[in-house]
This record gives structure tokens, sequence and C-alpha cells, in this order.
């Protein structure tokens, strides 16, 4: 769940959010989230945290009737030193209030909360430069994570057998979700996330949102599923194993434990590993089905082929001359598009459905991919074959705008200039390398930018 610019057929996808069953960013998954991606880290390290503490508190279930001296339609006063934000906080709280949060849940979770400097500057600081792909897999499929994942599919297997009989979603995928998102568990994050929506729903930026997600928070208070001191995650609010937003929380999580509530915060995963499983089973899961496999493809191949747009049976692929890696025909897992994440100079792969549900947790091409291939590898799969561009250089969100700027001012068919090159990106650069007579691998490299500021 980074503020991830997830989209696309390039790693221009993977912004600074992300989600999942947290998921997405605007058109995403049914609640979509803004969650900003991890930096690079070690499986065993863990976010530092945010140096702001929350006041203990006690009992978490909702009784009848306030058991403390605060009368229940008194607002607590946040202990803030920004009276602006104190301000929000009243005039939020009759907000809330009209949701059917009680008083006594919302005094009881902003009671001690400041206004979070830390969280603001993250949010106003995220990097504008993106990974390229074989950099974001580097980090993402690294040797640890496979080997921490096997363990953890051994540690956890009578659980995760019984989570994927109960949802038909394969054990490895849900397990490499969790290694992503949290480097299964080491990670979970340890900002309150109250104070954390509440600052971010008070700066404004992305107000509308975070407050949702802040009445979202409050709503699994008053059900009594987490204490106040308890809820923690992310800056931008994804919480727990699998971080998911509060609003997708809402939405899908289980109490696969039996025991009353739906905990996705504490140390054993069960919860939310099952969580995670009722969210891709949500949004159809085939269990044996994969998410893609790599392909090679022939000599002259078309590359406007290689499209979301085109979905064929595998022998129809192969009778274009696309097959597996081991040169056979890929098995009919059913319609499948080719997906050429670097361009023609990197891996190719043939993507089926599942590919499409693992975008619901966050909608990252390169996210997808690296689910995928970290689920093939913890089942004991090989790694990815090809050979990827190393040699090409990071380009910015700047100047990715600049490529389709450039590009629509040439008349390539570029109609929205927002630095995610997508399909219609993909497509223009294409058409643009095709009357200069250069590769058409549909990337857009600095060598590309250097050449349209020729022209």
């Amino acid at each position: 769940m980074r503020y991830y610019r997830i989209v696309g057929a390039a790693v221009g996808a993977i912004l600074s959010c992300a989600t999942p069953a947290s998921a997405q960013a605007t058109p995403q998954a049914v609640d979509s989230s803004l969650r900003p991606t991890a930096r690079p880290v070690t499986d065993a390290e863990t976010v530092s945290r945010s140096g702001v503490t929350l006041v203990s508190l006690s009992a978490v279930r909702p009784v009848l009737r306030p058991a403390n001296t605060v009368a229940a339609g008194m607002a607590v006063e946040a202990s803030v030193s920004n009276q602006g934000f104190a301000n929000w906080i009243r005039g939020f709280r009759g907000r809330a209030l009209s949701t059917g949060i009680s008083a006594r849940t919302f005094d009881r979770a902003f009671r001690g909360i400041q206004y979070n400097t830390s969280v603001v500057r993250k949010d106003r600081n995220q990097s504008e430069f993106t990974k390229q792909i074989w950099e974001y897999l580097d980090f993402a499929v690294s040797p640890s994570r496979v080997t921490n994942g096997r363990k953890m599919v051994r540690k956890y297997g009578r659980t995760l057998n019984r989570i994927e009989a109960h949802y038909g979603v394969d054990k490895e995928v849900v397990t490499a979700i969790w290694g992503m998102e949290s480097a299964y568990g080491a990670r979970r994050g340890d900002t309150p996330l109250i104070e954390a929506l509440a600052t971010l729903a008070y700066d404004g930026r992305r107000g509308r949102f975070f407050e949702k997600q802040l009445v979202a928070a409050l709503k699994i208070l008053e059900a009594g599923d987490v204490a106040p001191r308890s809820m923690t995650g992310s800056w931008a609010g994804a919480m727990g194993h699998t971080q998911f937003i509060p609003t997708s929380y809402l939405a899908y999580a289980v109490d696969f434990t039996g025991d009353g509530k739906r905990d996705i915060w504490s140390e054993n995963p069960t919860d939310a590993l099952a969580s995670t499983a009722a969210y891709l089973k949500r949004f159809g899961w085939r269990k044996g089905q994969p998410w893609g496999v790599e392909v090679l493809l022939p000599a002259g191949f078309n590359n406007a082929r290689a499209t979301r747009k085109l979905r064929q049976n595998p022998a129809a692929w192969a009778a274009e001359g696309v097959v597996g890696i081991d040169g056979r025909p890929v098995p009919n897992f059913g319609p499948g598009s080719i997906l050429l994440p670097a361009g023609t100079q990197g891996a190719a792969f043939m993507i089926f459905h599942n590919f499409g549900v693992i975008e619901r947790y966050n909608k990252a091409d390169a996210y997808v991919i690296g689910v995928g291939h970290l689920a093939d590898r913890i089942k004991g799969g090989p790694p990815i074959q090809a050979s990827w561009p190393r040699q090409y250089e990071s380009t910015s969100d700047r100047e990715k705008k600049e490529i389709q700027l450039l590009l629509k001012r040439k008349g390539f068919g570029v109609t929205t200039v927002d630095g995610v090159v997508g399909p219609e990106t993909t497509q223009a650069i294409r058409a643009y390398q095709k009357s200069r007579g250069l590769t058409r691998d549909g990337y857009p490299s600095k060598q590309l930018l250097k050449d349209l500021r020729r022209r």
C-alpha cells in the first residue's frame, strides 16, 4: 500500500506511493492507497520511530458509559502546539461524530496527539526519481528476501495451507505480498496512525483522501479491533503485516484466528495473511494460474502487439513464435498479453488474469512483477533469464513529462502530460522511434529525451 505512482508498462509506474489491500492511487482498486514506497532496506531492518509517542491508554472495547472522568459530550484537547491544527481537530470532531463515531472513541484516540512535522516532511519531500525495473527487482526479489520467504512458508506452513484452502489463493503469493509490504513483518511501521492521518488531513495537500482514511481508522477503533496506542503503521496510513489502509481494512480484513478481532498489527501474522487472501479472492484470483511467465520473442516481433489490449491464448502466441523461456509453447493458462516492462531490450512476459488481480493491491507493473516473481522464487522457480538494459539511466517525473510534451508537440498522439508512462505514451514513443529509424523499444530513456530535444 509508495506516494506511488502506479501505472503503465514501465517502472515510471513505481512512484512514491503504494497500496493494497491498501492498494492504489487514483483509479486503482476499490479503496486506493497513496502509501509511500519504502526505501530499500534489508529484510531485518525496521522503520525508525517518528520521535513522537502516544499517551498510554487503557481499555479498548467501547462501554456503555465513559469509565473515566471525561464527559461523553466534551472533547479532549489534543496536546498540540500548532493552534491551527488544534482548531482543525475541533472542527473535525463534529464531522467524525456525525458518521457514527462515539465521543468516547474520538476523545481517546486524539488524547495527546501532536501535529507531526516528520510526517509532513516525508509527504512533501518525496523524490521525483523512480527506480528502473531491474533496480526495483534487484531489491524486491533479493536473495535474502527469497530465502526469508521460504523460511516463512515453512514456519507458518500450517496456517498458510489453511488460508490457501479456505480462500483458494496460492500461499506463495500471499507470502510474497507479505515480503514486499513489510519484509515479512520486520518493518510494519511504528508511526501513530491517528496522529499521522490527522496531520495529513489537516495539511491539506490530499486532505480529503486522508480525512476519509482517518474516519475509517476511528471506526476500526470503535469496533475494538485494536487499541489507539497499538494502531501504528507507515507515515501515510498503511497498517500491519500486509499494509492495509483503513478503508480497505474495513472492507476486506478478516478474523481468521477466531478471537473476535481482525488483528493485523500483532506479532502473529495470521489475520493479516488471511485478509490479503480474502482481498485477492474478492477480485477474482484463480488458484494455480500464474500471474505471468517469462517468454522469448521471435526476431522481428511487432512490438505494437505488446499491449494489454491484445489478449489471446498461448497457442495463438506460439503461432507467432512467442514461446516459453524453455523454447516450448506456454501451457494454456487462458488468454494472455505480452508485457515488455523495459522495452525490447529487457525481459518479456506473457501475463494472465491474475496479473490484474495483483494490480488491485498496487497498480505498478514493477510491483506486480515483483510479487509474482518473488512468489515463483519462493516456490522454487528460477530467476528471470533475460538481461536488462542496465545502460539506461533513471528518468525523473519532470523528464517523463518533458518527453510526453515534446511528443505531443511533434504530433505523436500524446493527450495527457502527467509523467505516467502508460500504453499511450509507450505507443507514441515507438511511433517516434520508427520515424527516426531508432530501435522501437517504447522506453522513456534519457537517450530518447536527448533525441527529442535535438529535433
